[in-house]
């Protein structure tokens, strides 16, 4: 069962309460662990601007397979460059697009286990 879930992303499904709360948003640079906020603001040039916005459920890093684990500082500058190219270019339209490919590509993606 819990594969399942995190296979179909269901398992983010909770977090649509921290939508309604005000503290997410449901488009937006996913949120890191505290601990990664340490490490790659040192490391990732920029890395704090991401903090400029509501953390997402889902974002224009997942949609394009900058998901799951970020366990190098390669993947982390990915998942970055993503995530300010959303800030710089943000529009409800572009939300809308984000919203619309997680469902065809995020919530079945391979990486989501």
């Amino acid at each position: 069962m819990g594969g399942f879930l995190r296979k179909t992303s269901l398992d983010e499904l909770p977090q649509f309460f921290n939508v309604l709360m005000g503290e997410m948003s449901v488009v937006g640079p996913r949120p890191h662990a505290v601990a990664h906020n340490e490490e790659y603001r040192k490391r990732v040039d920029y890395y704090m601007l991401r903090h400029k916005v509501r953390p997402g459920i889902t974002g224009w890093a997942q949609i394009n397979g900058w998901r799951g684990e970020t366990d190098t500082l390669e993947k982390m500058e990915k998942r970055i460059e993503y995530d300010l190219d959303y800030i710089r270019h943000w529009t409800i339209w572009f939300d809308i697009k984000i919203i619309f490919w997680t469902f065809f590509k995020g919530f079945m993606n391979k990486n989501a286990y």
